[in-house]
């Protein structure tokens, strides 16, 4: 049997996650399987974009944050002809919540009613019926500057202390069970993960691997093709009346997600060679399940266990300490270690 090709990637992985596992271990799993992988800190680099087409990289990984320049530099490799995971825009997509927003409900995602504003001062002016309000950074992430506001009058009270926000949306409150429900989706798989909210510190919860509704999946491949992603993850809170989505991001965690890294590994390897393969010939890169995935069982594919929808409250969660699921991340992979394990580290 004919070895398969070593693969060359380049990681752009912006400051703030320069010492987060993610995707420094997905990085290492590369390496270790015989692939090549440099990494590209923008911060600390002087990248020769005249460059770009004879690195020869069979794709860009970005790790980013809203309007980091890794974005610029991932559209670059794009416009070099290099494959990317995911698309440029459709992490401009995601990024913006303002652009999500309005996407996700143009297409008839189910979304809470949200607003724009350029200055916290400015709630004051949207409606008390859609109060209470959730308000947040337009460009945050990780969780970082939310803020439930339950009345118009707290509003003398309400201190924004997130770093650099350009503007914020106020989202209405959807009533739910106490927790976030995140969906993580690689390619086609699609799982499911209990987490404690920002908003409800009070509730006693750990983040755990729960049953995958048949409503969940569909609504994250629904997302996935709207906005173009591959590797992706949701954030839903469960209604009376369904799922709602508060906000999508590119290249999550994937924490409580079993074999997260190898699963990761894997089908960017997999896209990355289905690019290689169609290079030079113009055909569109196909975006069918990997042929080599071993779980095709039961009626969804990828999913023989998810179940149809039911009714789902906090009993169907276990509170801290009774569930601890296995996390597949390794341990102590930081970006530093992929430039002593092997790497070329791309200084241009």
């Amino acid at each position: 049997m004919q070895a398969k090709a070593r693969m060359h990637f380049c990681f752009i992985v912006e400051e703030q996650y320069s010492g987060e596992r993610m995707p420094s271990v997905v990085a290492r799993h590369l390496l270790r399987h015989g692939h090549s992988v440099d990494l590209l800190e923008p911060a600390k680099a002087a990248t020769c974009v005249s460059d770009l087409a004879r690195q020869s990289y069979d794709a860009y990984v970005l790790k980013t944050v809203a309007d980091g320049p890794g974005l610029s530099l991932l559209q670059a490799a794009e416009a070099s002809g290099i494959p990317t995971i995911n698309r440029s825009r459709s992490i401009r997509l995601v990024r913006d919540k303002t652009i999500l927003t309005a996407l996700a409900c143009a297409t008839g995602l189910p979304c809470p009613r949200t607003y724009f504003i350029v200055d916290p001062r400015l709630l004051e002016k949207i409606p008390e019926a859609d109060y209470p309000l959730v308000v947040k950074p337009n460009n945050g992430s990780c969780e970082r500057g939310i803020h439930l506001v339950k009345s118009p009058a707290e509003l003398a009270r309400l201190e924004m202390s997130c770093t650099n926000p350009r503007f914020f949306i106020a989202q209405r409150y959807v009533e739910n069970p106490g927790y976030d429900i995140k969906l993580y989706v690689i390619g086609r798989r699609v799982y499911a993960v209990a987490r404690k909210s920002p908003l409800h510190p009070d509730v006693n919860l750990q983040s755990q691997l729960i049953p995958l509704q048949l409503e969940w999946l569909e609504l994250a491949q629904r997302v996935g093709k709207i906005f173009g992603l591959h590797i992706y993850g949701l954030d839903v809170v469960a209604t009376s009346k369904g799922p709602v989505v508060v906000d999508i991001n590119d290249f999550p965690s994937f924490g409580r997600v079993p074999r997260a890294v190898s699963r990761l590994s894997d089908y960017i390897v997999w896209i990355a060679r289905q690019a290689r393969a169609r290079r030079g010939v113009g055909r569109p890169l196909s975006l069918t399940p990997a042929p080599q995935d071993t779980d095709l069982s039961g009626d969804y594919t990828f999913h023989p266990r998810v179940r149809a929808r039911s009714a789902w409250g906090k009993s169907d969660v276990a509170s801290r300490g009774v569930l601890n699921a296995a996390s597949d991340f390794e341990q102590g992979a930081t970006s530093e270690n992929i430039a002593t394990t092997g790497a070329k580290v791309w200084r241009s």
